[in-house]
């Protein structure tokens, strides 16, 4: 991506942000790209979540994400750093990234599997509930017929996206960099008739992705 010219990189994914992101700033950019950022995408959501819940009596967090981002236990540090007082709950779900993978969204059997999988969370009567999986945010509608009205949902689409333009504000040197053309180019490392099914239905728009061989 530096090679195609991308001044910045998004690891859209919680798990590579939980166990490769501090390696990859400390380690590579310094040394590869000194003048380039990487991003994650876990702070934002803690810094959201933690500003719901901040200074609330009783403040209860949820999380559900895959079992290796729960096992890095990213989340609740990021959260108690700025929520000291926070009660954190984890869940893992490993069954729903295939799932969305395999576009089986809409399924009785996936709102059984979400439902089970948030059970506990419910139980601990949390009072917000972070997606910590960018797959996740394409289950919102079903987890919120579950959970109900009154629980904060914290989806990391939006809120990366939010947090990336107060970056790119405190970040002029960096912003200065993008061409802001709108020109997107989707490449993929296996190009295959459900990928392209499944991402145009994800993006909302038929889009050409071209396949590529990492070295």
């Amino acid at each position: 991506m530096f090679k195609q010219n991308c001044p910045l990189i998004i690891l859209a994914c919680n798990t590579a942000s939980s166990e490769a992101l501090r390696r990859l700033q400390r380690e590579y950019l310094p040394f590869t790209y000194p003048n380039n950022r990487i991003l994650g995408v876990i702070i934002p959501a803690a810094e959201a979540a933690a500003g719901v819940t901040l200074n609330k009596p009783g403040q209860r967090i949820g999380i559900i994400a895959t079992q290796g981002t729960i096992n890095s236990q990213a989340f609740p540090k990021e959260i108690l750093k700025i929520s000291p007082k926070a009660k954190i709950f984890q869940q893992a779900c490993p069954l729903l990234v295939p799932i969305v993978e395999d576009g089986e969204h809409a399924s009785v059997a996936t709102q059984q599997i979400i439902a089970k999988y948030l059970k506990p969370l419910l139980a601990k009567k949390i009072d917000t509930l972070i997606l910590g999986c960018t797959h996740y945010g394409l289950l919102t509608q079903q987890i919120r017929k579950i959970v109900g009205p009154t629980i904060k949902i914290i989806t990391e689409g939006s809120i990366v996206s939010q947090k990336l333009t107060t970056y790119l504000q405190r970040h002029p040197e960096i912003a200065s960099k993008l061409t802001q053309n709108q020109n997107i180019k989707f490449y993929t490392t296996d190009l295959t008739d459900n990928f392209q099914k499944l991402s145009n239905y994800w993006f909302g728009q038929p889009i050409k992705a071209k396949k590529i061989t990492l070295n």
